[in-house]
C-alpha cells in the first residue's frame, strides 16, 4: 500500500525530472558585489574582402566634397554598389582588398580598421594637393556574426559599434531559452583561412571575460547547443515519454491508482 505522505513527495520528483537546475541556467555565479576583474584590450575590427564601408570626405570646398563623396547624386568613381544608405553609396572591398576611390584610383584597404582607412584617404588627398584639410569618416555597413541554435531568435545580427561582445550578440538574438546549455557556447571563427572553434562558459564571468572570443569578430558563428532534454524532445518521433506532457500524465496515472489503493 502506498502511503499518502509519501504520494505527493512522488510526484513532485516526477515532475521535477525533466526540469534544469539553478546551475545550469544562471550566468556568472562565481561573481559577487564587489568583484573586479580585468577586461583585455579588444582588438580593432579589421576590413576584409567583401566587406562594405561608406565613405565621406568634407573639405571647405563644397565641389570637392562632392567629388570625393561617393552619393546617389553622384554616383561616379566605379568603387561603389548599387543601393545607397541616407544617399550614400557604399564601397565593396574585392577579393584583392581594394576599393577604386574618385580620383585617387584604387586603394588597397583590407586588413585596415576604419580610423586608418580614414588617415590614409586624408594623407593621400593632402600629399596630392587634392584638398587642404579635409575630413574623413568611415563606417562599417555589413559586418556581422550569426547566431544559431537554442536562442530567442536565431540569425544573423548586425555589428552596429566596435568593441562588439559575445554577450552583445547574444542579447540581440533574444537571449538563450532556458533549455540552451550555458557551459559550452561554441564559437567558430576563420583565422587566416583556418577555422578554429572555441568554448565559453557563461556560467563564469571571468572565464567568459579572457575568453580571445569575448570581443566579436566580423562573420563568427555562435551556436548554443539545446541540453539533454531539449534534444531529446525535440525529435519527431519517438522519446515522447521524456516529455514533460508524459511525466504530467504518468503522474495523474500515479494518483489515480494510488487512491485506489489507499482506500
Amino acid at each position: 500500500m502506498i502511503s499518502k505522505k509519501l504520494l505527493p513527495a512522488a510526484i513532485l520528483i516526477a515532475l521535477l525530472g525533466s526540469c534544469n537546475s539553478q546551475k545550469e541556467v544562471s550566468y556568472f555565479q562565481e561573481l559577487q558585489p564587489g568583484h573586479e576583474s580585468v577586461i583585455p584590450a579588444a582588438t580593432p575590427l579589421k576590413l576584409q574582402p567583401e566587406d562594405k564601408v561608406t565613405i565621406i570626405v568634407s573639405t571647405q570646398d563644397e565641389r570637392l566634397t562632392k567629388l570625393f563623396s561617393l552619393t546617389t547624386s553622384n554616383p561616379g568613381g566605379g568603387g561603389g554598389t548599387a543601393g545607397s544608405t541616407n544617399g550614400v553609396v557604399p564601397y565593396t572591398i574585392d577579393k584583392q582588398g581594394n576599393i577604386a576611390f574618385p580620383v585617387l584610383g584604387k586603394l588597397h584597404i583590407a586588413g585596415m580598421t576604419r580610423e586608418q582607412v580614414a588617415e590614409y584617404i586624408r594623407r593621400e588627398l593632402i600629399s596630392r594637393d587634392l584638398a587642404k584639410d579635409p575630413i574623413v569618416t568611415v563606417e562599417y555597413l555589413n559586418l556581422g556574426v550569426t547566431v544559431l541554435g537554442d536562442v530567442g531568435r536565431p540569425g544573423r545580427i548586425s555589428i552596429d559599434r566596435e568593441n562588439f561582445t559575445l554577450l552583445d550578440a547574444l542579447a540581440s538574438a533574444g537571449d538563450l531559452n532556458i533549455t540552451g546549455k550555458r557551459d559550452n557556447v561554441r564559437v567558430i571563427r576563420d583565422e587566416n583561412g583556418v577555422q578554429r572553434v572555441y568554448s565559453v562558459n557563461l556560467n563564469r564571468g571571468g572565464d567568459l571575460t579572457q575568453s580571445p572570443v569575448y570581443f566579436m569578430k566580423q562573420n563568427d558563428v555562435i551556436y548554443v547547443e539545446p541540453n539533454a532534454v531539449k534534444a531529446r524532445t525535440s525529435t519527431a518521433n519517438g522519446n515522447s515519454w521524456l516529455t514533460p506532457g508524459f511525466w504530467i500524465s504518468l503522474a495523474s496515472f500515479g494518483m489515480t491508482l494510488a487512491l485506489l489503493f489507499v482506500k
